[in-house]
């Protein structure tokens, strides 16, 4: 039995004012071209899409068990519909734990839970001098590793530190398997960069933190990306990087897509939490470490919206930073969109942008 809700809805060949028709996934979209700006109707959003998340509600996910699911009801409620579960740099163990309970959330979506889409495995393959907020568990892969860690739990997206011997290669091999490479949390130089994304890296970890900045005579991994780069993620809770910065990779990488970064301190009050094996503080609106280190965040994708919007972004570009850009990044052609035969993954906002629905899936939280 099919559904229906009406409204403005956001297609990909623009605005359209009628009604989607749906079950779990969108059957036919029925309505008439319209600027949403001429009546007071609310928006119908694709759902958003979040490919870099610690955690959230009090938990993380290198608990592993049913950590994941609890993370995932708590983005669901924010308008989350699709994510990845991302690890922290840990020694094997840890990971593994990890990795089995992303396994298991994502073999089956239950009720109220965002589709878990696998595993961003953010760590360990990274450079142990641009920690950042990850525990000093850095080491080098090659590529049976990082098949061994596949049989727990489908990884979609690896950051690696393409500076690191032996790693040019892994990007390659990494990238031949299908796999998405990001780089981040490197001290690679803009030459490394250029020659990762030549091996088949396609994004940026958190563009800007974790990573050498640019300058005119050394323009880093960020010039690289600048300069280069056609995806890659960044946090727009305006704390990690400012407006100004945000406005400037928006200019130059054609797909900026945004992420959380979110910890088990999202959803929660001001306190002390985990994130991996590190402590972590939540105080005024930010997550750090005791030494003042941003470690994460506590932003929803809702509010991520809602700044992308605030620096200036009209509706219809910000929806594709928090949801199409995403899905278009790891080949997922039935998310990120609201057209007939694309899963049912939709948000309902209000006039001032709240939300007011969520479906996933057809499913009406």
């Amino acid at each position: 039995m099919s559904d229906a809700i009406k409204g403005n809805i956001l297609t990909p060949s623009g605005w359209i004012h009628g009604e989607i028709n749906f079950d779990d996934r969108i059957s036919a979209i029925i309505g008439s071209s319209a600027d949403p700006a001429l009546n007071e109707e609310v928006y119908i959003l694709p759902g958003f899409i979040d490919l870099h998340v610690h955690g959230g509600g009090g938990r993380d996910v290198m608990e592993g068990g049913d950590a994941v699911r609890t993370i995932a009801a708590v983005h669901a409620k924010h308008g989350t519909t699709s994510m990845l579960a991302t690890t922290m740099t840990a020694p094997p163990e840890d990971i593994d734990i990890a990795l089995r309970g992303i396994g298991a959330a994502a073999a089956e979506r239950r009720s109220g839970e965002a589709r878990v889409l696998g595993a961003h495995l953010e760590g360990p393959f990274i450079n142990s001098g641009k920690l950042g907020a990850q525990p000093p568990y850095a080491r080098s892969a090659k590529l049976a590793d990082v098949e061994k860690l596949e049989e727990l739990a489908p990884l979609r997206v690896i950051t690696v530190a393409p500076e690191i011997a032996g790693h040019q290669e892994l990007v390659k091999e990494l990238s031949d398997a299908g796999m998405r490479v990001q780089i981040g949390h490197t001290l690679g130089t803009y030459e490394d960069g250029v020659a990762a994304l030549k091996q088949g890296a396609r994004s940026f970890t958190h563009l800007f933190n974790a990573m050498p900045g640019l300058h005119h005579r050394e323009p880093g991994m960020v010039g690289a990306a600048l300069a280069h780069g056609t995806y890659a993620e960044l946090i727009p809770d305006l704390l990690h990087v400012h407006p100004g910065a945000i406005r400037t990779a928006l200019r130059c990488i054609p797909n900026v897509y945004c992420v959380t970064d979110s910890t088990s301190a999202t959803g929660m009050p001001d306190g002390e939490y985990m994130l991996g094996r590190h402590k972590v503080m939540k105080c005024m609106g930010g997550v750090r470490l005791p030494d003042g280190t941003l470690a994460g965040s506590t932003l929803t994708m809702d509010q991520a919206l809602r700044n992308l919007v605030g620096l200036g972004l009209d509706l219809a570009d910000a929806s594709a930073r928090v949801s199409t850009y995403a899905a278009d990044y790891l080949g997922l052609s039935e998310r990120g969109r609201l057209a007939p035969g694309a899963f049912a993954d939709f948000v309902v906002l209000d006039r001032d942008l709240n939300l007011k629905a969520v479906y996933i899936e057809g499913e009406l939280l």
